[in-house]
């Protein structure tokens, strides 16, 4: 029975390389659009902040932060910049409102903040600039 749980795990291990390259994808879209929506009002939205605002710089560092962990260029100081970007932002916007994340809005900010601390350390995958530049 060893065997079959060793072989399930090993089958499954290999695919790890292409999903880091997912998480880092997905997330750096749904990041991407927090930025647009900011800066471009796309999505449409009523807010958009003044760019030298600490809402319209953090804005910025989320679409073009965004854009380059989405292609995976300098993927890994990238987001580290955006990981203390969102821990930041929790900490100073979320956590004085409410204890729990869940209701004082902040949990997205926690699990792009951790999401982001992975990639630091697990770099940008397979799918990415810098794995073709040999910088992965």
């Amino acid at each position: 029975m060893t065997a079959n749980v060793s072989t399930r795990t090993d089958g499954a291990s290999a695919w790890a390389p292409q999903l880091l390259s997912v998480l880092r994808i997905t997330s750096a879209l749904i990041f991407t659009l927090h930025g647009s929506q900011k800066l471009l009002a796309f999505p449409a939205t009523d807010q958009q902040p003044p760019l030298l605002s600490l809402f319209g710089i953090g804005g910025l560092l989320e679409l073009v932060g965004g854009l380059l962990l989405l292609i995976g260029l300098f993927t890994r100081p990238v987001a580290f910049v955006m990981s203390g970007m969102m821990a930041v932002a929790y900490w100073m916007f979320h956590a004085p409102q409410n204890l729990f994340p869940t209701l004082n809005g902040g949990d997205a900010a926690i699990l792009y903040c951790f999401v982001f601390l992975y990639i630091v350390a697990a770099g940008p995958g397979p799918w990415s600039l810098d794995a073709a530049r040999g910088k992965a």
